[in-house]
């Protein structure tokens, strides 16, 4: 038969006042924080989906003529950061593949870069203290 835990002991020195009643207003600013991040992660996902697109129409000799790949080359275009000519090989798709893979890559790291700034900042972490503390005396 196990023995009962032994009572705590009494401390007269110390009364416990009423507790102060905390209002808590971190899932809105999650809520808020996760949907910023998302649309971040959208937006720098598509334009390197555009840049990966870009590239396999390339590598593959596309139409340049067709309206679809047409496109898909001018906002390739508009969103390689201004990278189209960093590597000059006399090969097209070695460059199309070097500058927009580059770009594709810069973009992922933007959208993981930014996410993780706007969940810092946004986010309360376990150091930070959002209400006032009571002092006992």
């Amino acid at each position: 038969m196990p023995y009962p835990p032994p009572p705590e002991p009494y401390d007269p020195r110390y009364v416990p006042e009423e507790a102060e009643e905390i209002e808590e207003r971190t899932a809105p600013r999650i809520r808020f924080v996760r949907t910023v991040n998302a649309l971040i992660h959208l937006v720098c996902v598509l334009f390197a989906f555009v840049l990966a697109v870009h590239i396999v129409l390339v590598l593959g000799e596309a139409n340049a003529s067709n309206g679809f790949a047409h496109l898909v080359s001018e906002w390739s275009a508009n969103v390689s950061l201004g990278l189209r000519n960093l590597f000059t090989p006399d090969s097209e798709k070695l460059r199309t593949f070097l500058n927009d893979g580059l770009a594709a890559i810069i973009w992922l790291a933007i959208g993981g870069i930014l996410t993780d700034v706007v969940t810092r900042i946004g986010v309360p972490g376990p150091k930070r203290v959002w209400y006032r503390r009571r002092s006992y005396r």
